[in-house]
């Protein structure tokens, strides 16, 4: 089994146009995905939720400014580390994601072996 990590990424304002019912269901979809993948031997790290807010430190100069990426629509929600036999069955694990349904994306890197 090789390792990967999910980074989720979605636009908060979709989230704060959700009703009440629809984050509910919302909420549960996330639960039924990752109970899936848990009860499956799939997460070696569940991970949680990161907040919007944050710094980046960039470059020579180590200028500091307000991030993650402000300028972007979409940022970094979480991220969950998964085992799977290679990339083609992360890929098709990722493809339950709840994010996916309200336009998010789950992007999927390997971690390289030293």
């Amino acid at each position: 089994m090789s390792k990967f990590m999910y980074l989720f990424r979605g636009n908060p304002a979709t989230y704060q146009s959700m009703s009440p019912e629809q984050m509910q269901q919302n909420l549960k979809n996330w639960m039924d995905w990752k109970d899936n993948l848990e009860k499956n031997g799939h997460i070696n790290l569940l991970g949680e939720r990161l907040d919007g807010t944050g710094k980046v430190v960039r470059g020579k100069t180590k200028s500091v400014i307000d991030g993650p990426y402000v300028e972007v629509k979409d940022f970094v929600q979480g991220y969950m580390l998964v085992e799977a036999k290679d990339m083609d069955q992360a890929v098709e694990l990722a493809k339950g994601c709840p994010i996916l349904n309200i336009e998010g994306t789950v992007e999927i890197r390997p971690f390289l072996s030293m």
